[in-house]
């Protein structure tokens, strides 16, 4: 049970930005998700994130126990890229599942994850896992970063808020895009046709794509992709949305590709952040997957 008295400074600041502010150990997003399970009070009663704190409040911030939770650790074959006490990035293969869910308990990389680190896990939110601070989808291949613990857990999620993670992603195209390279910003919210689905929409959220063309062929491009937010499946509507699908995109480009490829071909393939405890800037590669240097191989010959 942790315990603050409010002093006159901090008056009027949010309930929610004042405890993250006091407790490092702990995010603004993990003390609404406390507040609303009823393990924080202010003056013994129950407010909202958004009440304001008063001189002299005594607010109590009691954080449950982690607990295990039911995922087995499995020996799948993954690339470690880094490692030390602190961080694993990992090199995730195409058609793997980052997280556990309903149809998905087991063969995930967190099961994978949980065979390498052994008891050394995140319990950010009460409960004890890998601490997976961003994720890829299902077959989109490339670099992941794994927190061990929960003070790198928080930090990497900041840097990835703050905008202050630079990912590089490759990506093949269908079609020839005849700008050098270009901006993408439309926003992106749940497609109102296919609930399954993200698309363009106009009260979606901002969501802003820079791509550069590193090679054209006949008739396919590949491009070089920074994202400056994370929505889910961005890179994947965005190209779409211009004509651009990312080749093997069964979700989001309606044609057949003549490689026979199943899932798309884009690759997360460098990451620059700073160590979430050291603070020394990192700068890690991954190299393309087989199947896509394959394809690219085919294209060059």
């Amino acid at each position: 049970m942790d315990k603050l008295i409010v002093n006159a400074e901090s008056v009027g600041e949010r309930l929610d930005a004042y405890i993250a502010s006091k407790l490092n150990s702990i995010s603004r997003t993990n003390v609404k998700r406390l507040v609303e399970d009823g393990n924080i009070v202010v003056n013994g009663r129950v407010q909202k994130v958004s009440y304001k704190v008063q001189e002299n409040d005594e607010i109590n911030v009691e954080i449950p126990e982690a607990k295990e939770l039911d995922i087995q650790a499995e020996n799948i074959p993954i690339e470690v890229i880094y490692e030390d006490s602190d961080i694993i990035v990992v090199n995730k293969p195409k058609g793997l599942v980052v997280h556990p869910a309903n149809g998905n308990w087991d063969g995930t990389l967190v099961n994978a994850i949980m065979a390498i680190c052994k008891d050394s896990l995140s319990g950010i939110g009460g409960e004890i896992r890998p601490g997976i601070v961003h994720r890829l989808d299902k077959d989109t291949s490339g670099l992941l970063i794994i927190a061990k613990n929960d003070k790198a857990h928080l930090n990497m999620s900041e840097q990835i808020k703050n905008r202050e993670v630079k990912k590089i992603y490759y990506a093949l195209v269908r079609g020839v895009i005849p700008e050098n390279e270009a901006t993408i910003n439309m926003p992106i919210g749940r497609s109102t046709k296919d609930r399954k689905k993200m698309a363009v929409t106009k009260d979606g959220k901002e969501a802003i794509t820079h791509f550069k063309v590193i090679e054209r062929f006949p008739k396919y491009t590949l491009l070089e992709v920074k994202i400056d937010t994370g929505r889910t499946h961005q890179i994947r509507v965005h190209l779409s949305e211009i004509g651009y699908p990312v080749v093997g995109d069964e979700v989001y480009s309606n044609g057949k590709n003549e490689f026979g490829v199943h899932g798309q071909l884009l690759h997360a393939k460098s990451l620059d952040f700073k160590h979430p405890i050291t603070g020394k800037q990192m700068h890690l590669e991954a190299e393309l997957p087989e199947e896509f240097s394959n394809v690219l191989k085919r294209l060059r010959g």
